[in-house]
């Protein structure tokens, strides 16, 4: 019982409007540590963009993100997922697993490009809709990362 609770604790998870879920396996880490993200339930017809971000204000997309738009496919802070990616997006974008799911893993660096610090900053691993839907907030899913001193 005590174990099930610290794990927990530890873990971060949170499910969004349309059943799907996504869980961090740390949320306080040590700068440059690498975290697991496993999501579930997402749809299968909507890219998203799985990366470590400033929190918005509400209402606005993420952003500053660590890794920026990842159009090499080689950062490991910020991963495009999606089953229905455009032509340029082929080999780039990874596709989702059965049951719209997926885990990967993230490093992360409390610095983002240069400019924010998220040991003063609020940041979270975070999933938007891909830049076909940029606009749409729907698909906006946030969990707060801790850097420890």
């Amino acid at each position: 019982m005590i174990k099930l609770a610290l794990t927990a604790l530890l873990l971060g998870s949170i499910s969004g409007t349309g059943g799907q879920e996504l869980t961090v396996s740390q949320t306080t880490i040590a700068p440059n540590a690498k975290v697991v993200v496993t999501g579930k339930g997402f749809d299968p017809k909507v890219g998203i963009y799985l990366a470590f971000c400033k929190i918005p204000e509400y209402g606005q997309m993420p952003s500053p993100c660590g890794g920026g738009v990842n159009m090499s496919g080689k950062n490991k802070s910020s991963i495009w997922i999606s089953n229905n990616a455009p032509k340029y997006g082929k080999g780039l974008a990874l596709k989702f697993g059965k049951g719209g799911s997926f885990k990967q893993t993230l490093r992360l660096s409390p610095i983002i490009n240069n400019e924010i610090d998220c040991r003063i900053d609020k940041c979270a691993i975070t999933v938007r809709a891909d830049h076909t839907r940029s606009d749409n907030r729907n698909y906006d899913l946030f969990i707060p990362i801790k850097f420890k001193k």
